[in-house]
């Protein structure tokens, strides 16, 4: 596996949650930069070394509501 993909989202108690597509990893921040890390981070610690993918894509899920 060279990639990973993560669903990213705005909390509801503030900062953002992250989930991986395929792989039973989740991680939280509270600001972007410290997501970046704990992603990092989390992929490291989920796959045996020579396993780490190359390449981790985030995808920021952004919902609006509108009244009508």
């Amino acid at each position: 596996m060279n990639e990973v993909f993560f669903l990213v989202a705005e909390s509801l108690e503030g900062g953002y949650t992250a989930r991986a597509l395929g792989e039973s990893i989740f991680t939280e921040a509270e600001t972007v930069e410290e997501l970046h890390a704990n992603v990092r981070d989390a992929v490291r610690c989920h796959f045996e070394e020579d396993k780490v993918p190359k390449m981790i894509r985030l995808h920021f899920v952004h919902e609006e509501i509108i009244a009508v």
